[in-house]
């Protein structure tokens, strides 16, 4: 089930949002000062392209850099894709076929709001990663 919903979601939904975080992270890699972000953008699309079977976990050891860099990504650009993904999720949930992808999308909202330290990780070993 999980691959036919990531299949759907692929095809109206995931590889554009996926090509969006890329080319974001790209220019963030150009800056040279924004890599990080442009390597958080580049891990978004990953899971922009595939995101049923996986989930977002906290990294514990994470530290007070992703904490300031955070707080810059949300002012910048964290709250509007955060309201870009909660749009785009409206329309989804309109159709019955489309509430599992509108579901996927607000997925997606704590990620893009904050993205470093942040670990995208498959759902069967979500718990294990906090135990390791």
């Amino acid at each position: 089930m999980r691959t036919l919903l990531n299949v759907i979601w692929l095809v109206f939904a995931g590889i554009w949002l996926a090509i969006g975080y890329v080319l974001a992270g790209i220019v963030c890699c150009v800056l040279i000062i924004t890599i990080p972000f442009g390597i958080a953008s580049f891990r978004i699309a990953a899971y922009a392209l595939w995101p049923f079977g996986r989930t977002v976990v906290r990294d514990p050891d994470a530290g007070v850099m992703s904490t300031i860099g955070n707080v810059i990504w949300f002012v910048v650009a964290g709250i509007w894709l955060a309201i870009g993904h909660l749009l785009t999720s409206i329309p989804l949930f309109l159709s019955i076929i489309g509430i599992p992808l509108g579901l996927a999308n607000l997925k997606l909202i704590p990620v893009s709001l904050l993205p470093l330290g942040a670990r995208i990780v498959d759902s069967d070993d979500a718990e294990a990663f906090y135990h390791r």
